[in-house]
């Protein structure tokens, strides 16, 4: 995998994307090879559904993936049109909020290889709330095959959350390895704690099934 990425150094600690430089480094990413296909389809998703769909971080392994996490609507942090505490632009464990944070500790504790994995939303756009209406929902499974074309390489598919969970039955059939996660936002956390806390246990039994 590392031969097929350009030699970019990581971030170590989470919440970067909160400098401005910090963003501005990872979308000039946005057109290195392994990324730009999937640069290309959130433009594409921002036209034809009028909707901000932030891009997939560069700094994950893009069309070389081989894991994708696919949750289930991108947050506010994700805004770069946000006023106020304004957001990166990315699906990113980098950005600078408490899921994000989560996601990054998680997958460093379940040692997985960032980039190895991809990350998306079965709903892409961010549209001022949380909230997910059926037909959000229903448009956005409907991309997640659209997506799936791009990815080659992916093996295994974690469904963060139970909405995301809506997109299995497009993935039947096509031979991928399908998983499902409890979702690692504070409401679960502070709901759920037990489950939180073994998410990183259920991403490396997930990570474990990948071959070889």
């Amino acid at each position: 995998m590392r031969q097929l990425l350009p030699n970019i150094e990581r971030p170590t600690t989470p919440r970067t994307l909160r400098d401005p430089d910090a963003r501005a480094a990872r979308r000039a990413m946005l057109d290195l090879p392994h990324i730009a296909p999937l640069a290309r389809f959130a433009a594409d998703l921002r036209e034809r559904h009028n909707v901000e769909v932030p891009d997939f971080d560069p700094l994950d392994g893009g069309i070389h993936a081989r894991m994708l996490f696919l949750k289930e609507k991108p947050g506010p942090m994700t805004s770069a049109s946000r006023s106020g505490r304004v957001g990166s632009g990315f699906i990113s464990r980098d950005n600078d909020d408490p899921t994000a944070e989560a996601t990054f500790r998680f997958m460093e504790a379940a040692g997985i290889p960032r980039e190895e994995t991809l990350m998306w939303n079965v709903v892409p756009g961010w549209n001022g709330t949380r909230k997910i209406t059926r037909q959000e929902l229903l448009d956005g499974v409907s991309e997640v095959r659209n997506l799936m074309t791009l990815l080659p390489r992916v093996e295994v598919v974690v469904l963060v959350g139970k909405k995301a969970a809506r997109a299995e039955p497009l993935l039947a059939g096509t031979g991928l390895v399908v998983r499902h996660s409890p979702h690692n936002s504070p409401l679960v956390r502070a709901s759920r704690p037990d489950e939180w806390t073994r998410i990183p246990e259920m991403w490396a039994e997930a990570y474990a099934l990948i071959r070889d």
